[in-house]
């Protein structure tokens, strides 16, 4: 999992990065792809400032929008995450090809291995990463995640149980956090 630095420094130039917008049970949906897997999963209200957040992320890399026919792929992986959100299916198991610095590459793998229904607070994460106070350092990853669902950073909660922030706005963290304790009571 993970860009190499030096690409990811560079605004992944050199990079092909196909991407698709759908509508999904929790919004519109950007995701995009290198050929290494997900690179960006973002929510968002319109496709134009989702392709913007999306050419900002990565400004050296070549940009290509996928009509269903030229990436099967990428619109299967986007219609897994909608079974996931709207049916009930297993989140989905997609290679990501995530891009940060060592510790938020830390944090994020943390996360993809918490079980779904599960929270947990920003210092009970640093705590079991091994790094009890890099509180902060630990939130700061969690709004870098670029991928969102597929790493779960809406399972981290504040200190106190409130929701906190979420870089997806805090009606979908809730929905988030509601539809997997819902399955989990339901197993």
């Amino acid at each position: 999992m993970g860009m190499p630095p030096t690409t990811y420094r560079k605004g992944g130039a050199g990079e092909v990065i196909t991407y698709a917008c759908r509508h999904t049970a929790f919004g519109l949906l950007a995701m995009a792809a290198t050929d290494k897997g997900v690179c960006f999963a973002q929510f968002g209200d319109d496709q134009a400032s989702l392709i913007d957040e999306l050419r900002a992320e990565f400004p050296g890399a070549e940009l290509s929008a996928s009509p269903v026919d030229d990436s099967p792929e990428l619109d299967a992986w986007i219609e897994a995450m909608n079974q996931h959100l709207s049916a009930g299916a297993p989140r989905p198991e997609l290679p990501v090809d995530m891009r940060g610095n060592a510790f938020q590459l830390k944090v994020w793998q943390f996360l993809t291995g918490t079980r779904e229904g599960d929270t947990l607070s920003y210092t009970q994460l640093a705590d079991r990463i091994g790094q009890p106070k890099a509180v902060r350092a630990v939130a700061s990853a969690c709004a870098r995640n670029r991928v969102g669902v597929l790493v779960p950073c809406h399972r981290v909660l504040r200190g106190d149980g409130s929701l906190g922030g979420y870089r997806w706005g805090l009606e979908r963290k809730q929905a988030l956090i509601e539809l997997e304790r819902t399955r989990k009571l339901g197993s």
